[in-house]
């Protein structure tokens, strides 16, 4: 088979010959094959560079010279010297590694120290609904939660991951979440009088030092909730503030 020639650019009058066809342009486009079965019985003798794609696994390989190596796939992969980042598919595992040496796993996220973050944007859930009973908050939903309708008793918070994921799922060991949630208050005001986390009823610690024991009336009561997971079991530390918006 022909080498690939690298680039040419052909002007008016240049003569066209077989092998440049084959270097010029077969040999350094990007064959499609059905599989690498095919792709051996019709290309047997390929040249370092050449680039194919496989429609059975639906992936790219490169010849190297002396065997036809993956060149990228569905997941993230990057090699360059000895360097490989790998994962981020559906299971949100990332491996980086060095000279095929595995140097970190994560299965949620990296962290990223001394950053200048600006005007970061939160998700916020606005619902036209009075606040009673237990109010579940999910934290993987949501930065904001704002019920708009006038609060028409006490009611239970309680904070989770959503429906289906604990929050304790969600933060290791030293984790901590912030959470809002913002309540419309009438002629009548009501507050917040037990705070939950998965389920299970948590005795906040108040700014200022002293537990609410009502809400403000004909006004916007906010309520934010910093959680910090302090030991596996799971325990947690809760800082709990209410503000009056009118």
């Amino acid at each position: 088979m022909a080498a690939p020639l690298g680039y040419k650019d052909f002007v008016a009058g240049d003569p066209l010959t077989a092998a440049q066809v084959d270097g010029y342009l077969m040999a350094q486009s990007v064959m499609t094959f059905a599989s690498s079965a095919a792709r051996t019985s019709a290309y047997p003798s390929p040249s370092e560079g050449n680039l194919s794609y496989l429609a059975d696994t639906n992936s790219f390989e490169i010849y190297d010279g002396a065997a036809w190596v993956a060149y990228g796939s569905g997941d993230i992969t990057g090699v360059t010297a000895g360097f490989g980042l790998s994962g981020g598919g559906s299971s949100g595992a990332v491996t980086l590694s060095v000279d095929n040496t595995t140097i970190l796993t994560t299965t949620n996220a990296v962290a990223v120290q001394n950053k200048i973050l600006v005007a970061p944007e939160e998700r916020t859930t606005v619902s036209a609904t009075a606040a009673t009973g237990t109010i579940n908050y999910d934290a993987l939903t949501q930065g904001v939660l704002y019920y708009t309708t006038n609060a028409s008793a006490n009611w239970t918070l309680n904070i989770r991951g959503n429906s289906t994921t604990t929050l304790s799922s969600v933060l290791a060991v030293g984790d901590a979440i912030t959470v809002t949630f913002l309540v419309q208050q009438g002629a009548t005001a009501y507050y917040n009088n037990v705070v939950q986390i998965d389920g299970s009823s948590v005795t906040p610690k108040y700014q200022g030092g002293t537990a609410w024991a009502a809400g403000n009336a004909s006004s916007i009561d906010a309520y934010v909730y910093t959680v910090i997971k302090t030991a596996a079991t799971p325990t947690y530390t809760v800082f709990a503030s209410q503000t009056k918006f009118a």
